[in-house]
């Protein structure tokens, strides 16, 4: 017995010709969507290269890390009240953090009473402290975040990351990136000079 009649052949021929139409537009619908979206961006005057931060303006979260220095100390969001504070999320291995942690020694220098938190993320513990014995520690106190889960509370996207705490435990400010003199000049020092 014959599968095709000519009533079931024609009509898949037509749904075969229709979905060959369809699929020659998909990607100039598909470009259109992305299109419409990026102009929707672009009219909001965002900066691709600071991304926003859940925690902008949002209370420290709560955390807890082992002392790079002493492991039978701990450091937690408690320990952080009522200073003015930046944490600087770093690792041995990130070339950025290398280049930006000059400015930290500077930073320390002007501006005696901000604390400084570093918080050395997944790296080994020997390489972070040979880090900073090589090219000197400007943190008042640095923890260990070897698994990460410091940086999710913080929602870290990569390394570099840097945040300003205001006296009341407020996120005011995030950095993305290695800092540079400029950066702290324009963007971080406001804050500290209110």
């Amino acid at each position: 017995m014959d599968w095709c009649n000519d009533n079931v052949c024609m009509w898949t021929y037509r749904n075969y010709k229709k979905m060959k139409k369809f699929t020659l537009f998909l990607p100039l619908i598909v470009l259109i969507f992305i299109a419409f979206f990026l102009f929707i961006f672009l009219l909001q005057n965002k900066d691709p290269s600071k991304p926003p931060s859940a925690l902008l303006n949002e209370n420290l979260p709560k955390f807890i890390m082992v002392d790079l220095f002493n492991n039978k100390e701990n450091i937690s969001n408690k320990d952080l009240k009522e200073k003015t504070i930046i944490i600087n999320f770093f690792a041995s291995w990130c070339i950025p953090c290398k280049t930006e942690h000059p400015i930290f020694f500077n930073i320390k220098k002007e501006f005696p009473d901000v604390y400084l938190v570093g918080i050395n993320h997944k790296d080994e513990l020997k390489d972070a402290l040979t880090f900073l014995k090589e090219d000197g520690n400007p943190y008042d106190k640095v923890g260990i975040d070897n698994k990460g889960s410091v940086g999710l509370e913080f929602g870290v996207f990569g390394l570099p990351e840097t945040f300003l705490v205001d006296v009341t435990g407020k996120i005011i400010y995030k950095h993305l990136g290695p800092l540079t003199n400029k950066i702290f000049q324009d963007e971080i020092k406001p804050f500290l000079t209110k």
